[in-house]
């Protein structure tokens, strides 16, 4: 049902862009052992039991290896020669010996990367081997195959999860944790399924890997997501709870709708996460301002300690003093009516003198004529204290030359009259 939902825009009806999901290719982590050195000619005959004993060389040591080293073996045959190893590999998963059968389950997820024909539906049948180390060792190949072979072992995986051994259970998870990697839509198929379980067990366990398939499976996890947070139990809605400010860094819109929804929950937890959610969202949106004003009113009083913690960096003093006023009127906690009370303070008006002096802008600089007319008149400028008697002994020396240099200067200088202009000479009359 999740693949063919299309997310669409309510008001144009077009769908959302979501982006794509990527699946990371997976492969089968090559295993290490004495098996290494033997020569291929010798894999299947070994692997078969035609041979009993080899003697090899590995790493400075030897060893004598048996039938069930020629198995692992078979790993190391590819391209033309996998069929013969995927032959041999039959052979070994239906021995009546259960250490021929754990070794052929060892191999099984390599040898079926390059053949994998009826392999799956052995590793069904030994899942439930009356030999505990059989069952084990199948739990182990399933869990390696998983995000390798989705569609090989889907059926299974889906079986695993629900057993109520726990042991192949949690390898199942494992399994199931690693194709939220490689395939998301997939992982998330089998996710939707748990959240319709009447068992909460499975459904939080289903709900403790929303977190891995949130930025890969987009809307699909949204959704599930959104029908984690409706669960009737609370450990359900905890754990999708956690995921809200992962969302809120990828989808804002997806977030704030459900961080406004989370607001309201019951648990205390769950309002925490959206909180958290709500902290990680656009200061500037005008939403999540007001989901903050409305968390500051909650009856949580750790939502409205992180709610209020908040409002300094949302609002201005005038606003914020408003604010913390109206909080005020119906906060009962101690810590909280501290920090109110700070917020709803004028400092400017109510504080301290220390407090309102800060306020105070700084007196404009005198000129420094100014100053000098001052301080020879005696007078103190500011908080200076006055020149001493000899700095105004030497200014009033100082100024008293400079009066005599202008004066013999003016001496020497004879304004033009205007007879001597129009060249009248009193003397010849």
């Amino acid at each position: 049902m999740t693949r063919d939902y299309i997310a669409r825009d309510p008001r144009t009806g077009k769908p959302l862009n979501v982006g794509r999901s990527k699946s990371k290719k997976q492969y089968i982590e090559a295993q290490e052992g004495p098996w290494l050195a033997i020569n291929e000619p010798d894999i299947i005959p070994l692997a078969n039991g035609n041979i009993n004993d080899y003697n090899v060389s590995w790493r400075s040591k030897q060893y004598v290896l048996t039938r069930e080293d020629g198995i692992l073996g078979l790993t190391r045959l590819k391209g033309h020669k996998a069929m013969e190893a995927h032959t041999s590999l039959l052979k070994a998963l239906e021995d009546d010996n259960p250490s021929v059968r754990v070794s052929a389950l060892k191999a099984l997820p390599e040898v079926a990367t390059q053949k994998s024909d009826e392999l799956f539906d052995w590793l069904s049948v030994l899942l439930d081997d009356d030999d505990l180390s059989v069952r084990k060792a199948a739990s182990e190949a399933l869990s390696i195959s998983a995000p390798v072979f989705p569609s090989g072992v889907d059926i299974i995986i889906h079986n695993e999860l629900r057993s109520y051994e726990a042991n192949r259970s949690k390898f199942a998870f494992k399994g199931l944790e690693s194709l939220c990697e490689a395939w998301p839509e997939v992982a998330c198929d089998h996710i939707d399924e748990l959240f319709l379980e009447t068992d909460a067990n499975l459904r939080l366990r289903g709900a403790k890997l929303l977190g891995k398939v949130l930025a890969k499976a987009g809307h699909i996890g949204w959704d599930l997501v959104s029908w984690a947070l409706n669960d009737d139990d609370a450990r359900v809605r905890q754990a999708a709870a956690k995921t809200l400010p992962r969302l809120a860094k990828i989808d804002t819109r997806i977030a704030t709708i459900f961080s406004e929804r989370a607001l309201s929950d019951s648990d205390s937890k769950v309002r925490i996460s959206a909180v958290k959610a709500i902290r990680s969202l656009d200061k500037d949106s005008g939403r999540a301002r007001e989901l903050i004003l409305k968390g500051a009113s909650s009856k949580d009083v750790e939502v409205r300690r992180a709610c209020i913690e908040m409002l300094p960096i949302l609002y201005g003093e005038e606003v914020l003093r408003g604010i913390a006023i109206d909080l005020l009127k119906t906060e009962t906690d101690g810590k909280l009516i501290k920090s109110l009370t700070q917020y709803a303070t004028d400092d400017s008006l109510e504080g301290s003198e220390s407090q309102k002096n800060r306020f105070l802008a700084p007196a404009p600089a005198v000129p420094k004529i100014d100053r000098e007319v001052a301080e020879a008149a005696g007078k103190s400028v500011g908080l200076e204290p006055l020149p001493s008697n000899k700095i105004l002994q030497d200014s009033e020396n100082k100024s008293t030359n400079n009066v005599v240099k202008k004066s013999k200067v003016t001496d020497l200088y004879r304004s033009v009259s205007q007879d001597d202009m129009m060249g009248y000479d009193d003397d010849e009359y």
